[in-house]
């Protein structure tokens, strides 16, 4: 097919200045999109943790939970949301919603479910980040139509063995509270499909995650772990492992037959030896980080950046540039490797 050469007009010209300027922006929602790991900074400011809430949420292949509002939702009967409320418990008067099918509850002292949390026979999503949660009720196991379950930030020491007869869990969320191990009852978790770990004293991979064979994403960042087992490969579906933020020097050869993985996040400060299917494979995200300040560009940040194709080199340096722009420049995941191409 020929194309005839035309002399560009005023309107061309000014729709090419428009793409131009909008290039950035285009380029900044691609970090959003390709970026699923955490950032961890813990000197954000209050802005910067509402972003940070995002990544909480990262996954594109489980359903984002809607969050109804208002008397103008006509589901709102359904759903019970509170934030920032003084509550210490959740109220009795709760139990006037038979058909509650939703819990948003997020900023509150409340510092333990209820068991009769089992009278909501309806219930399929439980999102409770950021409260003083202690402990869950053994009655959770009851709760058969629960599909998502978010306790993120909270104080949990333990999990009760009767979470795992909520067979229909899909997301499974426990960032950041105090649990170094996972009852193996959770092996009967098999339709979960996204587990987070992160942020908690972790020192080996709980054996019911390696049950839980239909997981696309595993997040076990920021523990204290030093391997992963030679079994690994047990997780066939696995998508996206985030494992940075550990004491790990090498990742296990059987990564490399897991052939859905699509993105690995390590710490490169510490790793020293991975499979090579892993490096070689151009499908997979190899993502190390590298614990370092971001004031300037170190010496050395240069070469990596040369390294990298044209594509790669945008994508890199306006990643950096958005970490310059915050006020309270992250402590961590300032420097970026990658061995794909994006």
């Amino acid at each position: 097919m020929k194309y005839n050469k035309q002399k560009p007009t005023e309107k061309n010209l000014e729709n090419t200045r428009k793409h131009a300027d909008t290039e950035p922006q285009r380029w900044n929602m691609r970090i959003n999109q390709e970026w699923q790991y955490r950032i961890e900074c813990k000197k954000l400011q209050s802005e910067e943790l509402e972003v940070l809430q995002h990544y909480l949420g990262r996954t594109a292949k489980c359903a984002t939970v809607p969050n109804y509002t208002g008397a103008k939702s006509p589901l709102s009967k359904f759903i019970l949301e509170m934030d920032g409320d003084d509550l210490a418990a959740l109220p009795e008067s709760v139990l006037d919603m038979p058909h509650l099918r939703e819990v948003h509850i997020r900023r509150t002292p409340i510092y333990k479910i209820p068991g009769w949390i089992e009278r909501f026979p309806h219930l399929s999503v439980i999102n409770m980040p950021k409260n003083g949660i202690q402990s869950l009720p053994v009655e959770i196991g009851k709760v058969n139509k629960l599909r998502v379950l978010i306790l993120n930030y909270n104080r949990l020491t333990s999990i009760p063995p009767e979470l795992g007869d909520c067979e229909n869990l899909e997301k499974l969320e426990l960032t950041g509270n105090d649990l170094d191990e996972l009852p193996f009852e959770l092996s009967k978790l098999k339709k979960a499909t996204h587990l987070d770990l992160a942020e908690n004293q972790f020192a080996s991979i709980p054996i019911c995650v390696l049950r839980m064979t239909c997981l696309k994403l595993l997040d076990l960042s920021i523990n204290v772990l030093t391997d992963l087992p030679e079994d690994m490969d047990r997780l066939e579906n696995l998508e996206s492992l985030f494992v940075h933020r550990n004491g790990m020097e090498y990742l296990p050869n059987c990564l490399g037959n897991v052939t859905t993985l699509r993105m690995i996040v390590v710490s490169g400060d510490t790793l020293k030896s991975w499979p090579s299917e892993i490096q070689d494979n151009s499908s997979i995200k190899f993502i190390k980080l590298y614990d370092n300040t971001i004031d300037v560009l170190d010496y050395g940040d240069e070469e990596i950046l040369e390294t990298m194709q044209d594509h790669e080199k945008k994508f890199m340096q306006t990643y950096i540039d958005t970490l310059k722009k915050r006020d309270t420049a992250p402590t961590y995941t300032t420097k970026v490797s990658f061995s794909c191409f994006l």
